[in-house]
């Protein structure tokens, strides 16, 4: 029988994903570094666990797991190890990471992965899901699609390791890619987008998607920016900040995208996705697509989410709207 692992279960987003998958019915076990929170989790749920931590992963700890799903971040301290695992194991890698250097990683990985019939597919949460379907749409509305630009809005409140996962997609440097190629842009410059309610400012950054939108698509040109709303980027020590937004402030905050593209004839398409707070896709997104890989929804290698499950997944998600502009 398929079992998924979900690592980094006693986490905030992992929790709610633990959970999740409980209510569906999933075969699975939980693990972590934390021994006393991993058994009162596993007594809840009623699920087996397991407890190492990713610096001395090795396959034997992944034995009878078919997927593995990472929730525990930075991801930039615990992909490797677990890639590398999954790999050796046989097991599919799936996590949630918006660090763009996960990605090329993963994709790095990608031949040897496909050798050792395995899948690496980061990015299945709020980021990528929705962009990534969305670029895939919008991209069919023109002809020659030759410059891919998608800009994140990050309402409200932002979690500890969201803060931590954007420390490292900072000090990646900005990046952008520029026919066909990622390259280093420190000059990029804000533009404006409207994601419904007028234009706001969005500054450059390097997320996953600047990966994920030339394999899903393959527009040669893609830039990737961001609007923080709400109570902006935490300046304190991020270590101290809360695990997350309660229920209500995440019930308060909708999360929005936007996608332009433009042809080789300078025509330009460009849609909006809506759909619950982040924190509330993420966990729902990341569950559904290890529940579609479980039952042998998958591409050898690295993968996108658009490739494997198709464009229209992040629709899957209730109360996901998409508005063409």
């Amino acid at each position: 029988m398929s079992t998924l692992l979900i690592y980094g279960a006693t986490g905030y987003t992992g929790r709610m994903a633990a959970e999740r998958a409980k209510a569906l019915g999933l075969d699975f076990e939980i693990a972590g570094r934390s021994p006393q929170r991993l058994a009162t989790l596993a007594a809840l749920l009623d699920v087996p666990y397991r407890v190492f931590d990713t610096e001395a992963v090795i396959e034997t700890f992944l034995s009878g797991i078919s997927v593995l799903l990472n929730f525990a971040g930075p991801f930039a301290q615990t992909a490797e190890s677990l890639m590398r695992a999954c790999i050796n194991a046989g097991v599919d890698y799936l996590d949630i990471t918006a660090e763009i250097n996960v990605y090329r990683l993963a994709e790095g990985l990608g031949v040897q992965a496909a050798s050792s019939q395995v899948m690496l597919l980061p990015g299945v949460g709020w980021d990528v899901v929705p962009t990534d379907s969305l670029a895939v749409q919008v991209a069919r509305r023109v002809e020659k699609p030759l410059a891919l630009s998608i800009a994140l809005q990050v309402p409200g409140s932002m979690s500890r390791g969201s803060a931590l996962s954007v420390s490292e997609i900072i000090g990646a440097g900005l990046m952008a890619r520029v026919d066909g190629e990622l390259i280093a842009t420190p000059d990029a410059t804000p533009r404006h987008f409207d994601f419904g309610q007028g234009p706001v400012l969005c500054v450059p950054l390097s997320f996953g998607d600047l990966v994920t939108g030339w394999h899903s698509t393959g527009i040669p040109n893609i830039a990737m920016f961001v609007h923080i709303a709400g109570d902006g980027f935490p300046e304190a020590d991020l270590s101290q900040l809360p695990d997350g937004p309660t229920a209500e402030q995440r019930d308060a905050h909708r999360a929005r995208a936007v996608v332009e593209v433009i042809g080789s004839d300078g025509t330009t398409a460009k849609s909006v996705i809506e759909t619950v707070n982040g924190y509330s896709y993420t966990p729902l997104a990341a569950v559904e697509a290890a529940r579609r890989v479980l039952s042998g929804e998958r591409q050898l290698g690295f993968a996108t989410p658009a490739k494997v499950f198709g464009d229209g997944f992040a629709q899957s998600i209730a109360r996901t709207v998409i508005t063409d502009v």
